[in-house]
């Protein structure tokens, strides 16, 4: 009877998220008192409420100044400014010598040591890069409290023998927006049904960072500064094993790798795959002594290498991810039973606690494999026919030296070329398996299914030329600064005429802005042109006119111009209207350009990751405003305020027939709409655009009923990358040198050709697969249809693209086709679209 009564005092309890240390600690007595707990910190039982950013720093911050087990380290800043803690733990006579080593350790990775006696195991514990799955930062506190102030010997030994770098809030802007928005609808007695407001964020969530960017797809790609120093610290110590802590939807229980082993990436070892296995044997015995559910070997892959759970195992590490079923907010009901937020938080620490366990029983195994793994580069290399990868611009600078700053920041050695702005990289180092993973084109693969992307070839996402060489590397001069190189003042600093640049640099979209922003007149180049002196520009080129200016505004416009080189771009200097070949510079080929007013309907049904994509683009890269329109009040607005309207993949039917009528309207009276994926459908649908859409065709082969899910898994195309053909003298595509375009797609939308003269300025090959998977079927649809259309509506433009050219904002070859259609729309010729 006494223990029965306790059984349902506990349940009482955890029913209020009301819990103390002994709910997910099996002894608490063993804790150093001079060492606070969280409550003693924050004024709450973890659990209770949400931790925020602030006071997750304030705990770690603490347990720094009280604990000689800690040390802490701000290793970047997220978009809002918030710090983003490293947080080591370790014995304290290994605390006075990390920086040794941390030096030590690294070593085992470009063949200065061998032997790995006497070497800590470095273990990495990332927490929470999805904002609102926060049972991960919240089980941190805890976990860190484990390392601070837990006594026994087990843990002692373990500090010794092992350096624990904890990241605790990966992704402090998300969780900043997810952990106010609960806490604010918490009441005090718990809402458990799941269509309560406290378990459904308003648009765009916490799961994302401040831009709206999906965090655990960038490790990889490394476009945000919470990447970036994340990376850089991760390439510094290299860590044995690196922990991913996430949630997904209710009704699941707890996962944790191996994954899918058909999904594996085949760059991987097969014996970091046998570790996951050996280590997962440890989270096992950890949930079976709580009684949790958990599941392993399905649903997830280990096949992109952009993500927390499996960049380690491309360097040299084991990525382990752990999925928690999420209480999304403090409770929520689910097939399993009430869903209580302190669950959650146990089965986190649960697993952070095995993976020490693991790390420490497999320290020499790990250390090993490490060694193994990098020593064995060279001897891949040696056997691989491509010894030397080269780079060469293709239309722009600035972005193939992007695509080599993210190179670089992978530790990996890149030369200089032998032709000015050329480099290489040869493939016998360290990271010779990362850098097959970031330029191969594989298109054959053991599963038809995908959890994310199937490519990411960086030559196609950057538009840049790539090439293989079986001849060894031809320079020594080893090059650590990717900065674009300044551009030049051609023709001289000043003139009474007129000013040009060409539009083939990746930021000078960002020049004509600024120019149009400070009140100049500008024109584009609609022919190619040629100047007395011998100057050729093509299609696309800015010129702006200064000889109606005052000298005070001639003065501010070349102070501008000498900003705009910054950038990477030429500036030219031109004393006569006259051209040795094509028009004169007062010839009507010469389109007048207004500055881009730019609207974006957001909210309702839209992505928020492709909204955040087109927000970061102009913000940050360009330099240029946007105002975001809630989709519930499009038929309140103002649009006479705007020129430009951005419509991204999503759902617009809740748009009214009155919101619908008031955008046909201001398209008519020559507003310009840009639309991307399934925008494009709905435009057609509401008779916006003629545009017609190619129907993959329907399969009628019968199948076993087993087969029936991985058959129409494999009808998705969950991202590869395809070629297109351009028509360079269309203003969609200004500023492009090659015809030749890869592009990115995952989606399964395709578009019909339509039957004006000029109105598909790119057009897939025939034969367009470049890298990724994509079903028969898929490609059959895919081959000679339209990637971008354009169409008329009174005297506004309609811009069709059917993929996303901005996708996670490392597509900069592909950036200049949406760039393009938002300067110069108005440009495009009517008679083009008949």
């Amino acid at each position: 009877m006494k223990n029965l009564t306790l059984l349902f005092v506990l349940m009482a309890q955890l029913a209020q998220a009301q819990v103390d240390l002994s709910y997910y600690f099996n002894d608490v007595s063993n804790f150093d008192p001079a060492i606070p707990t969280p409550e003693e910190v924050l004024g709450y039982q973890v659990g209770e409420w949400h931790v925020n950013h602030d006071q997750l720093s304030k705990y770690m911050n603490v347990l720094a100044e009280k604990s000689p087990r800690v040390s802490i380290e701000e290793y970047g800043k997220s978009y809002e400014d918030r710090a983003l803690w490293l947080v080591k733990f370790t014995s304290a006579a290994n605390q006075a010598r990390l920086e040794d080593i941390r030096l030590e350790h690294v070593a085992l990775t470009n063949g200065e040591r061998k032997s790995t006696n006497d070497l800590p195991v470095i273990v990495w514990m990332g927490y929470s890069v999805h904002g609102n799955e926060s049972s991960g930062t919240n089980a941190a506190l805890l976990m860190a409290y484990y390392l601070a102030a837990a006594q026994s010997p087990k843990v002692e030994q373990q500090l010794a023998e092992s350096v624990i770098l904890m990241d605790p809030m990966i992704n402090p802007d998300g969780n900043m927006r997810f952990s106010t928005w609960v806490n604010s609808h918490k009441g005090k007695n718990l809402a458990i049904d799941p269509q309560n407001i406290e378990q459904n964020e308003m648009w765009p969530g916490g799961r994302t960072n401040h831009y709206w960017f999906d965090l655990n797809r960038d490790w990889l790609l490394l476009q945000h500064p919470e990447s970036q120093g994340r990376i850089q610290q991760l390439q510094r110590w290299k860590p044995n094993v690196v922990t991913d802590h996430h949630e997904m939807g209710r009704n699941a229980t707890f996962f944790f790798q191996p994954g899918i082993p058909s999904r594996n990436n085949p760059l991987t070892p097969q014996n970091t795959f046998d570790l996951t296995y050996k280590i997962a044997q440890y989270h096992i015995k950890s949930l079976d002594d709580i009684g949790s559910l958990y599941y392993s070997k399905e649903s997830f892959d280990d096949f992109y290498y952009g993500k927390g759970s499996t960049y380690p195992d491309v360097n040299g590490g084991v990525g382990i991810l752990f999925e928690q079923a999420s209480s999304r907010a403090h409770a929520q009901e689910s097939v399993n039973g009430t869903l209580y937020f302190p669950f959650t938080i146990k089965n986190q620490l649960a697993t952070s606690i095995s993976t020490l366990d693991a790390s420490h029983a497999l320290k020499d195994e790990l250390l090993s494999h490490m060694n193994e793994f990098y020593s064995s580069a060279s001897n891949l290399a040696s056997k691989d026919k491509v010894k030397t990868i080269s780079i060469e611009p293709k239309s722009d600078l600035k972005s193939m030296y992007h695509m080599l700053d993210v190179i670089h920041q992978h530790d990996i050695d890149i030369f200089k070329g032998q032709k000015a702005h050329s480099f290489q990289i040869p493939v016998n180092q360290p990271q010779y398996r990362l850098i097959k993973a970031l330029f191969e084109e594989r298109t054959t693969f053991k599963d038809s299914l995908f959890y994310d992307v199937s490519a990411w070839t960086f030559q196609h996402a950057y538009n840049v030329n790539v090439s293989e060489s079986t001849s060894s590397l031809s320079s020594s001069e080893l090059v650590t600064d990717f900065a674009v190189p300044k551009g030049q003042r051609i023709g001289g600093m000043a003139t009474n005429y007129a000013y040009a640049f060409k539009w083939n640099e990746y930021l000078a979209p960002k020049a004509l802005y600024a120019i149009q922003k400070a009140g100049f007149r500008t024109k584009v180049a609609t022919r190619p042109f040629t100047t007395m002196d011998g100057q050729s520009f093509s299609y696309g080129t800015i010129v702006i006119p200064v000889g109606n200016l005052t000298m005070p505004d001639k003065n501010r416009l070349n102070a501008l111009l000498n900003d705009i080189t910054t950038d990477g771009i030429d500036v030219y200097a031109l004393g006569s209207g006259e051209s040795a070949t094509g028009p004169y510079l007062g010839s009507n080929t010469f389109s007048s350009l207004n500055q881009p007013k730019i609207a974006m309907i957001i909210e309702g049904g839209v992505s928020s990751y492709e909204s955040g994509e087109v927000w970061h683009l102009l913000d940050q890269r360009m330099d240029m405003d946007i105002t975001m329109l809630r989709m519930n009040a499009i038929d309140r607005v103002d649009l006479s305020r705007y020129n430009t309207l951005v419509l991204v993949n999503g759902n617009y039917r809740s748009i009214s027939e009155d919101g619908r009528e008031s955008l046909k309207a201001w398209v008519r009276n020559g507003g310009n709409i840009v639309a991307t994926k399934s925008a494009v459908r709905w435009l057609a649908s509401n008779e916006f655009t003629k545009v017609e859409f190619v129907s993959p065709p329907r399969g009628t082969d019968k199948r076993p009923y087993a087969e029936v899910s991985p058959y129409f898994g494999a009808q998705f195309i969950g991202g590869a990358i395809f070629e297109t053909t351009l028509d360079v003298s269309h203003p969609v595509a200004y500023g492009y040198t090659d015809s030749s375009l890869p592009v990115f797609r995952n989606s399964t939308t395709f578009l019909k050709p339509q039957s004006g003269i000029a109105a598909n300025p790119v057009m897939y090959n025939q034969q367009p697969l470049l890298a990724g998977y994509i079903s028969p079927k898929n490609e059959s649809s895919l081959a000679g249809s339209a990637a971008v259309t354009v169409s008329s509506l009174g005297r506004g433009r309609i811009i069709s693209m059917v993929d996303n050219p901005n996708f996670r904002a490392y597509w900069l070859g592909t950036n200049k086709l949406f760039l393009n259609s938002i300067f110069f729309a108005s440009t495009i010729n009517g008679n083009s679209l008949r």
